[in-house]
């Protein structure tokens, strides 16, 4: 395949027992190296399967096709944004945020507990398979908390993504079998603030 054309598993920018013991090794590796893996294996099919297509002039159930498409690009996108906004607890993770990420969550939530616990009560009522987000509206100047289910239905077109939280049982179900809550709780110790901030900035200039 060419390199340039199609997906490949990112690497993680740490080792897989950095996370610990808020995500283990094995759970770590479980998710990247399989369901991440997964997704970029199902993209770059459905790309192979379009060009074949396009090459041979021959006809495709378009829309059986871009939803499945949109799938597997969203768990792609998504899973590089979450590897990034994860960091070893006090080694990068945890804490609060600060800078203009601070005043902006602080102006629109009030403070950090509150969006602390709205974040949390998001992530934790997903239903199903789906992701908590939090996000950036330009048009108002707001930082918004949004659910995604699956990996592509509740997007908001456009709006950029500033964290994300994975909540499918495969980003968890090793270390905290169906405890979610516990999962969720667990992720503020290993959340990186400032990878999270330089999102912010960058869609601020």
């Amino acid at each position: 395949m060419e390199e340039s054309r199609f997906y490949s598993l990112p690497k993680l920018p740490y080792e897989y027992t950095a996370l610990a013991p808020h995500i283990s090794e094995e759970q770590l590796k479980l998710h990247h190296q399989k369901h991440h893996q997964a997704y970029v294996n199902g993209a770059n099919a459905v790309f192979e399967k379009l060009d074949k297509a396009r090459k041979e002039n021959a006809d495709l159930d378009m829309k059986a096709t871009l939803k499945e498409l949109s799938f597997h690009i969203g768990g792609f996108k998504l899973h590089n944004l979450f590897w990034e906004n994860l960091a070893p607890a006090g080694k990068g993770g945890g804490g609060v945020p600060k800078g203009e990420l601070a005043k902006a969550i602080n102006g629109e939530f009030s403070k950090f507990d509150r969006f602390k616990k709205e974040f949390t009560q998001a992530a934790a009522s997903a239903e199903g398979s789906g992701w908590a987000a939090l996000t950036f509206c330009r048009k108002t100047g707001r930082p918004l908390i949004v659910q995604i289910e699956k990996h592509n239905t509740n997007v908001f077109p456009g709006f950029d993504i500033l964290m994300v939280l994975d909540v499918w049982e495969h980003a968890y179900y090793v270390d905290y079998r169906n405890d979610r809550a516990k999962f969720v709780d667990a992720f503020w110790n290993i959340v990186n603030w400032d990878e999270v901030a330089q999102r912010f900035d960058n869609l601020k200039k």
